[in-house]
């Protein structure tokens, strides 16, 4: 297991391995059944990709506004004002209208030959009102010291970017830090073998899904196909030697 050490400097909740909040802003805890209205955690890639980082939460104790009118930035919060003790301004700052930036201060070590990933927290998927801000992606690699600042996109002319207590704003990845792959066409015979295997899993769906295919409330079929199979990898994983649970 690697270990990935952190520090902070501002106040307020540290990060965390992000966690799917339900009720919250990853659905409600409606089961999968017909007539039920789909949920981003009944998707199990969706779940898996968004409990996959660490979430960056907002630290202060009262809301942030970020609104764009008349195509400028506005931002709007209880923040003493500059040239008060131990105040230099506002952590959050317009960074050329159409970005801004947060003073975040947060120091995260993933280890040599790693780097972490900031992007938009995984709420940003499921949120229905456009107020949810937008963390830009940026690669640090794990000689920089500290995550000295954060960068947002803009919300459109008219809309509202709503930061609230405690409530998490970004998230981060740890990944290697250097990319180093190429992108190659199959060989016949690696298409052949991912094909039959396509096949099989088709043919196989209504036995493996016997007792859990549902309808929803949009007519939309989920059968947790992929879902099932993932637990059987899984499993099937941690028996095997060398294998940190086996």
């Amino acid at each position: 297991m690697r270990e990935v050490k952190m520090r902070t400097v501002w106040p307020g909740p540290p990060p965390r391995r992000t966690k799917m909040e339900i009720p919250g802003w990853a659905g409600e805890r409606i089961p999968r059944a017909d007539g039920a209205r789909e949920q981003v955690w009944h998707c199990t890639p969706f779940t898996e990709g968004a409990q996959y980082g660490i979430e960056v939460f907002y630290p202060f104790d009262f809301e942030l506004h970020v609104s764009t009118r008349g195509g400028k930035l506005e931002i709007e919060g209880d923040f003493p004002p500059p040239g008060e003790p131990g105040q230099e301004g506002p952590p959050f700052r317009n960074f050329g209208d159409a970005f801004y930036t947060h003073q975040s201060l947060i120091d995260i070590n993933p280890g040599e030959g790693y780097a972490i990933r900031t992007e938009p927290h995984p709420r940003f998927y499921s949120d229905t009102t456009g107020t949810c801000p937008i963390a830009v992606p940026a690669l640090i690699r794990n000689w920089w010291p500290m995550m000295f600042f954060m960068v947002f996109k803009s919300p459109e002319e008219g809309r509202t970017h709503i930061f609230r207590p405690g409530e998490p704003m970004a998230q981060i990845l740890v990944i290697p830090e250097t990319a180093e792959f190429d992108l190659v066409e199959m060989t016949e015979e690696e298409k052949a073998e991912r094909e039959l295997r396509s096949r099989r899993i088709y043919a196989a769906r209504s036995t493996i899904v016997a007792d859990t295919a549902w309808r929803s409330s949009t007519n939309t079929i989920f059968d947790g196909v992929y879902r099932h199979m993932s637990r059987a990898a899984k499993a099937r994983a941690a028996k095997e030697p060398g294998s940190d649970q086996g």
